[in-house]
């Protein structure tokens, strides 16, 4: 595995995504995961030992792939740390959407959770990290 622990979010204002918007996300994302700010990094832990802002290394670059991407007339969908879907939208719809852990009640449980965890099919974002957009805007 490799780890990206020199994660620094790009500074000024320049863009690197297509819209401001874009690169807010991005940036918070970023600034999540800056060696400096998350609790372990290497593991993409923002805080509170489990609380993750992607799923995966792998579902981390394909975010930011994405967000470079992502038109200002389209939406990036994230389910549990997983960029599933790229929506075009209108240019005042949300850029991120984000959902995390949604379990149904007979399913809600740790060991549940901790078996899809496991398959790679879930992550816990604690309250926040894994809704990175609302955690970065506070300045974590």
């Amino acid at each position: 595995m490799v780890f990206k622990t020199d994660i620094r979010a790009p500074r000024g204002n320049e863009l690197t995504c297509k819209g401001w918007t874009q690169e807010a996300a991005m940036r918070m994302l970023m600034n999540n995961l800056d060696p400096e700010v998350a609790e372990n990094p290497d593991e993409l832990i923002v805080y509170g030992g489990i609380g993750k802002a992607a799923r995966n290394w792998e579902s981390y670059e394909q975010i930011i792939a994405s967000l470079k991407e992502l038109e200002n007339d389209e939406t990036l969908l994230i389910q549990s740390g997983k960029p599933v879907a790229v929506f075009r939208t209108h240019e005042h719809s949300p850029r991120v959407l984000i959902a995390n852990s949604n379990l149904v009640p007979a399913w809600a449980n740790w060991d549940h959770f901790y078996e899809l965890e496991e398959r790679d099919l879930m992550m816990y974002g604690q309250m926040t990290a894994g809704s990175w957009i609302y955690i970065g805007a506070q300045g974590i």
